[in-house]
């Protein structure tokens, strides 16, 4: 598609969108007036607009509209991103849209404009908005299968990552790209491109030429950053000169996670590759869980949690808590908070109890353990110990869901440095291990579900293992 071409469909896509979002506030309008008893007809609905200070509210809302809408790149290119992130992006957008539109009826009173108005417009836009994107996208792919709106790609380099990368633009031809071939020296990996079909169009020299005189809408640079800086910078700057979209893969160093975002610092643009949980939404919806969960769970076990400080006081000399340092967040420590199960120089004592470690690796752990309290089994086995670090949880130091926090001394005990990569999340009071067998498993397969669980971190998984540890804690379970 040409650049005309694509700038009236563009067009024409943010005319349809403020057109839609009206007909969701009319249809709103509608359903709630015959909900509810607000006082007001449709037809007097209607004749609102008239009216000045309505005519500025609803052109203010048509502003903000456009401006979430573009904001979140939702009249950009979008042909890599797939259809979940297009329903995503628009409920994303048509909240925003809907929070204002909230607070603006506070502020103006607004009796239209409740909070079932605001619930109905929501779930329209929403459904709306992403449904006819839906209807274009399906439209635009099968166009692209039968030969249209093509954009031809040139693949700069001939590594791993560049016939990886072929592989999947030649297998989704949905997209709409046709790869011309690939642009590299003479080297020893050369012959690997024979595997994709395409051809070596040219060489790093003949470059410029081939760009001159074919056509080439997008180039991709996949270039080793070290070696070949200096290629990939004269490269990058010819493609500029002449007007070609250029892309780089952005895992430039082989690393093997896959949560990577894209950053501004004024003129400055930031790749990121985030070895643990990529910021946004999810991860703020994961601490606004936290929150909100630890503070109900600690009012309503407030009780509890006073009656086992009464019993713990009573049964053995010394303070109701044991307090210990422990590493969180990217290795930075805090003082962890569980109930007090054992004698009060039980950390002097681990010295001379080390040989009777019954765990592998660097954590010391003893099923019987001398220097547990009559009523420390107990609290042990029924995990009641651990409630106290609601409180780091309402502090931030820890999450409801997490790899647990380990003692300074078993830390330094990591033997291999992917063990460390347990460190890049917020620790937790459950994961993966504590559902698994706890105490029952090895060392080293405690750590690796702890990197399973950063790999597939989602909030579904924290959900699942939220309600996986019930039962897992009712069964008292390699609980030690």
């Amino acid at each position: 598609m040409g650049p005309v071409r694509r700038q009236i469909l563009l067009n024409a896509l943010k005319v349809y969108d403020l057109v839609l979002m009206v007909a969701c506030f009319l249809a709103a309008a509608f359903i709630v007036l015959r909900q509810t008893q607000t006082g007001l007809s449709f037809e007097e609905v209607l004749s609102m607009r008239i009216k000045l200070v309505n005519f500025f509210l609803f052109a203010g809302l048509m502003l903000t509209w456009h401006v979430v809408f573009s904001s979140f790149g939702l009249y950009g290119s979008r042909r890599f991103s797939g259809r979940r992130r297009d329903v995503i992006d628009f409920a994303k957008a048509s909240t925003v849209v809907a929070v204002f539109l909230l607070l603006a009826a506070a502020v103006f009173k607004i009796r239209l404009v409740t909070r079932l108005f605001v619930i109905v417009f929501w779930v329209a836009t929403s459904i709306s908005t992403a449904g006819s994107r839906l209807v274009l996208r399906a439209v635009l792919e099968r166009v692209r299968l039968h030969g249209r709106n093509l954009r031809f790609m040139l693949i700069v380099g001939s590594n791993r990552r560049a016939i990886e990368f072929a592989h999947r633009i030649m297998h989704s031809p949905e997209l709409g790209y046709r790869v011309l071939g690939f642009a590299d020296q003479d080297w020893h990996g050369l012959q690997h491109i024979e595997e994709t079909g395409l051809p070596l169009v040219c060489d790093f020299d003949g470059l410029k030429h081939y760009l001159r005189t074919t056509v080439v809408d997008e180039v991709v640079l996949t270039l080793p950053m070290r070696s070949l800086h200096e290629y990939g910078a004269a490269i990058t700057s010819t493609c500029e000169e002449q007007g070609i979209t250029i892309r780089v893969l952005n895992n430039l160093f082989d690393l093997k996670g896959n949560h990577t975002a894209g950053d501004e610092l004024e003129s400055s643009t930031l790749v990121t590759h985030y070895a643990g949980m990529a910021e946004g939404w999810p991860v703020v919806v994961k601490r606004i869980v936290d929150i909100l969960a630890s503070s109900i769970a600690l009012v309503i076990l407030g009780p509890l949690l006073l009656v086992v400080a009464i019993l713990i006081k009573l049964t053995s000399p010394g303070p109701v808590l044991f307090t210990q340092h422990r590493l969180g967040l990217n290795k930075r420590r805090f003082s962890i908070y569980k109930f007090r199960t054992m004698v009060p120089d039980a950390e002097k004592r681990i010295r001379d109890l080390e040989h009777l470690n019954e765990v592998s690796g660097p954590v010391f752990k003893i099923k019987n353990d001398p220097r547990i309290t009559p009523i420390g089994k107990f609290l042990r086995k029924t995990s009641i110990d651990e409630l106290p670090q609601l409180f780091n949880v309402l502090k931030g130091n820890m999450s409801l869901v997490g790899p647990r926090p380990l003692p300074v001394r078993d830390c330094d005990g990591f033997d291999k440095d992917w063990q460390r990569r347990r460190f890049s999340v917020r620790p937790g009071i459950t994961c993966l291990w504590q559902i698994n067998g706890r105490n029952s498993i090895p060392f080293e397969k405690w750590m690796q579900l702890d990197l399973e669980y950063i790999d597939m971190w989602s909030l579904r998984l924290d959900f699942e293992i939220l309600l996986r540890t019930i039962p897992a804690v009712l069964k008292g379970s390699g609980a030690a």
